[in-house]
């Protein structure tokens, strides 16, 4: 498999993630949409990363949809979001309060970065700065309660939820140093902090 997308996105960061998680084996093509939209089009039209493309030639585009097929790749002893129940729905929230966070920092970050500077409107970069900080306070709350060795969705093992709010902090903490996430969620520092260490993230770190 073929991942396109750097690591300074963050839905290409989960999935390169996950995919480390499940020893699912790929080779990644760190493009910049924005730098290079012609190398990603041939493959999607909509110009975004994450883009995988398959062994036989299929496509497919949104992690979302990429995470739900490596979860089916993986089965029951592999998947990161579990297959029914309350366990699924539980993990589906925190995942999608999670991505929440990184949508909203990133909406920020580009109010500077593709607004010329006369242009930026303040009011709507703060707007989505709140969200963040208000996702990433939740995903605190669970992080205050697992220990030194639990898991934010109270799985028995990693899940889909851990790896998207640790990237959602650790890409927050890149792009919007002003949230001083560190005050404002420190249960939820600790939790990234020993996160990161591991070999999974470790081996998708956000570029310089």
């Amino acid at each position: 498999m073929q991942l396109i997308g750097s690591y300074l996105s963050p839905f290409v960061r989960r999935v390169a993630i996950s995919m480390n998680v499940m020893d699912q084996p790929y080779e990644q093509n760190s493009i910049l949409a924005f730098a290079s939209p012609d190398q990603i089009r041939c493959h999607n039209p909509l110009i975004r990363v994450p883009t995988i493309v398959l062994d036989d030639g299929d496509v497919l585009v949104e992690s979302y949809a990429i995470l739900d097929y490596l979860d089916e790749l993986a089965g029951d002893s592999k998947r990161l979001t579990p297959a029914n129940g309350p366990e699924r729905r539980r993990v589906m929230k925190d995942t999608a309060v999670a991505v929440g966070s990184m949508d909203r920092a990133q909406w920020a970050v580009y109010e500077y970065r593709h607004r010329p500077q006369e242009k930026v409107h303040e009011p709507w970069a703060e707007h989505n700065d709140s969200r963040a900080i208000g996702g990433l306070q939740y995903l605190d709350r669970l992080a205050s309660e697992v220990g030194e060795t639990g898991w934010l969705s109270n799985t028995d093992r990693m899940s889909q939820s851990d790896i998207s709010a640790v990237v959602a902090y650790s890409f927050a903490t890149a792009v919007r140093p002003n949230l001083n996430l560190a005050n404002a969620a420190p249960a939820l520092t600790s939790f990234v902090a020993r996160c990161e260490a591991l070999t999974p993230f470790a081996d998708a770190v956000i570029p310089e």
